[in-house]
């Protein structure tokens, strides 16, 4: 009875890409070899002590509904683990008080549990049938092999969800900065790159503005580091609750922020350099920055902003011996409220 068995599984396991797809045929081939009218697969919650039917197969007039959840107290798969029984044809003289097994019509039923490798119960592998059925030759070695592989599977399911939150949680934490939870300078440049090639592709231009604290140093002398990291991470507020919905703000050390954004569209043609904002240049970038933010104080740590060209297509050869002109402007501000 196993040979088949297991030229089954040989097909079926390598296929499954998930849960669902393991399940279904081992309950098709667990129903074979039980001859029950029902066989499922469930997962039991004990915090809030409930079991979810997760997976049925229904083959005669039973129904064992897949979503059904039940209260843990009344399963026979709790009454089944308490003393050791595997199986009985006998349910009602068994285990007569169970109302879920009533109202279904359950008369012989059998479980397995589905463990973790610490022991822990995940769930069960079941079958039921609403008469009497004996059981047949093998088919607890059928079912005890069946919840293994379950078992496995669930645990690897969860070892590869550990896996892929472990590492989202290792990139957040390399592309934020930890002060003041805005990106840091790594997460900004590629989120710069992301606005300028979306420039280029709607024929708009990128403002990006550098936001310089004067006289930061004197609080961190005066009133110590810990009241100076307090004030970064207000300043990191206060700024976040100006931004636009396309607007991307970091950090990218000390007291110096970047602030970048969508900006006016450039003149000119798709295939051809434009000027990023025509009859104002730097000036009239920086206000427009100045303006979507509200309330920073915007300037450079250079002390020059620049108004610069963006194009779809390649620069012309004569820039490379001749390059354009970067328009410059003294640093202009306005104070943070």
């Amino acid at each position: 009875m196993l040979d088949p068995i297991l030229a089954q599984l040989s097909v079926s396991m390598p296929n499954a890409k998930s849960l669902e797809d393991l399940t279904r045929p081992l309950l098709e081939m667990l129903g074979a070899v039980t001859g029950l009218e029902s066989t499922y697969l469930t997962s039991i919650d004990l915090e809030k002590s409930e079991q979810h039917i997760r997976y049925a197969r229904n083959a005669g007039e039973m129904n064992i509904p897949e979503g059904l959840t039940v209260p843990w107290s009344d399963t026979l798969c709790r009454r089944a683990l308490e003393e050791g029984r595997m199986y009985t044809d006998d349910v009602g003289s068994c285990w007569g008080d169970s109302d879920a097994a009533r109202q279904l019509g359950i008369q012989t039923y059998v479980s397995a549990p589905v463990r973790a490798g610490d022991g822990a119960l995940l769930g069960t592998l079941c079958g039921a049938s609403a008469g009497q059925q004996p059981l047949r030759p093998d088919a607890e070695t059928v079912l005890r092999l069946f919840s293994n592989i379950v078992a496995g599977y669930i645990e690897r399911e969860r070892l590869m969800d550990n896996l892929k939150n472990a590492n989202s949680q290792l990139h957040a934490y390399a592309m934020t900065d930890t002060l003041t939870g805005l990106p840091n300078r790594r997460s900004l440049f590629e989120s710069l790159q992301t606005l300028l090639a979306k420039g280029v592709n709607h024929g708009n231009s990128v403002l990006v503005g550098v936001i310089d604290l004067d006289g930061f140093k004197a609080i961190n002398d005066n009133y110590g580091h810990q009241c100076g990291d307090q004030f970064l991470q207000q300043i990191a507020k206060t700024l976040s609750a100006a931004l636009g919905p396309d607007d991307v703000l970091g950090r990218i050390g000390g007291d110096e922020f970047v602030v970048a954004g969508p900006g006016p569209a450039i003149a000119g043609s798709d295939s051809q350099p434009g000027r990023i904002i025509d009859n104002g240049g730097p000036q009239a970038a920086a206000r427009l920055l100045q303006d979507r933010i509200g309330t920073a104080t915007i300037g450079d740590a250079t002390n020059w902003a620049s108004a610069g060209w963006t194009t779809a297509a390649p620069a012309p050869a004569s820039w490379r011996s001749n390059p354009p002109t970067w328009a410059r402007m003294p640093p202009c501000g306005w104070p943070i409220h």
